[in-house]
């Protein structure tokens, strides 16, 4: 919006006797002044929603007012002093992300498939909060539910891209780390399935990563810097070509997208660190982590995003090694075994006896070394 306002301004001023006092305006046709833009307006606008949303969802009593099964093990103690904290938090990290990047982003197909998408996600974690809530247990939604919605999404994206001439490479040309050219091209299928298992992969690894206060959106912000890198070099041809990763022209707006979802997250996190104020929910959890499997398609690095989110990997990893090995081990033994003491592995480490504000520090010092090796893809190829 300030894009366009800007360039009318600018356009109407040239022969005029007021074009030297407005020319500093040209500076809106950065994209990094303009993602230093966002990035600020999402954290100003965090800041300043956050405790009116946290005494609004108090006044409505959306908090979390149940003690999960998950967490009667690990400190009993800690989890009881969660119960009441209100959830639904992630309204902030929305609203704040969708008017910065509106305000500051150059609208192109790109940026409005993603802005799309983290409301249609933001709007089913809502559903699934708000029924969590409602039955005061950790059930929600139905899961067959959200998986429909992950997965339609994520195939219309897929379909989307592909049918569209300009962006169908990013379907059918699959990249890898660390080399430079496509291991595969015209592999229409086999790129479907790979968008499709990114966005829906991405959105619920975050979400099983948002159980300890901080930690989910600690780490989704060390991802997002990330991605404020990559799309930036993904949208120039000069970088792109030196550093010879795929150019996607309008993937330059997408940065201002990551920017706004860093400041928003810093924002949050204001709020989320150790003891919580608020829980972003499904609400925030699912709509970020979609919004990380969109922006890593879009800019055609879909396997980046698992070295870059390896704490979100092994997280999703963890419950479904532990789900696996009950289920196999009730069937062949009679009774259900675990590899982890609790599942996500966060748990786990409280279980071993970690503090709460050691585990989340530990995951971040983690993930800013999965951040350093995805960044490290970009010279060695």
């Amino acid at each position: 919006m300030l894009y366009y306002l800007t360039q009318e301004i600018l356009q109407a001023s040239q022969g005029t006797s007021w074009e030297g006092y407005v020319s500093f305006l040209n500076v809106f046709r950065y994209i990094t002044f303009r993602s230093a833009g966002a990035a600020i307006t999402a954290l100003l606008l965090s800041l300043w929603l956050g405790p009116k949303v946290i005494r609004w969802l108090k006044e409505l009593k959306f908090g979390q007012d149940y003690l999960d099964k998950a967490e009667e093990g690990g400190d009993l103690k800690s989890r009881l002093s969660k119960k009441g904290t209100p959830t639904m938090g992630g309204l902030m990290i929305v609203v704040a992300l969708d008017i910065s990047a509106l305000l500051w982003a150059q609208m192109n197909p790109l940026i409005l498939l993603t802005l799309l998408s983290v409301v249609v996600l933001a709007g089913l974690g809502f559903y699934d909060d708000y029924a969590k809530i409602a039955l005061q247990n950790s059930k929600g939604a139905a899961e067959n539910v959200k998986l429909v919605v992950q997965f339609g999404l994520a195939i219309f994206i897929a379909v989307y891209l592909w049918a569209l001439p300009a962006t169908k490479m990013l379907v059918t040309d699959i990249m890898v780390p660390f080399y430079k050219y496509p291991v595969l091209t015209g592999a229409s299928l086999v790129g479907i399935v790979l968008v499709v298992l990114t966005i829906v992969g991405s959105s619920n690894a975050v979400n099983l990563t948002d159980g300890l206060d901080g930690l989910a959106i600690g780490c989704t912000t060390i991802v997002s810097v990330v991605f404020i890198v990559l799309t930036y070099i993904a949208g120039n041809s000069k970088i792109s070509a030196y550093l010879q990763v795929p150019y996607v022209p309008g993937a330059g707006e997408l940065t201002i997208f990551c920017s706004a979802m860093f400041g928003a997250g810093l924002g949050f996190l204001w709020f989320n660190c150790h003891p919580a104020q608020v829980f972003m929910g499904d609400t925030g959890s699912l709509a970020l982590g979609g919004a990380l499997g969109i922006v890593a398609v879009l800019i055609h690095q879909p396997f980046v995003l698992v070295i870059a989110g390896g704490v979100f990997v092994v997280e999703a990893a963890s419950v479904m090694i532990q789900r696996g090995w009950f289920k196999y081990t009730k069937k062949r033994f009679g009774e259900g075994r675990r590899v982890f003491l609790m599942a996500p592995i966060h748990h786990h480490f409280e279980r071993k006896g970690w503090y709460e504000s050691q585990v989340t520090t530990r995951f971040y010092i983690l993930s800013i070394l999965c951040a350093v090796v995805a960044l490290s893809t970009l010279k060695l190829r």
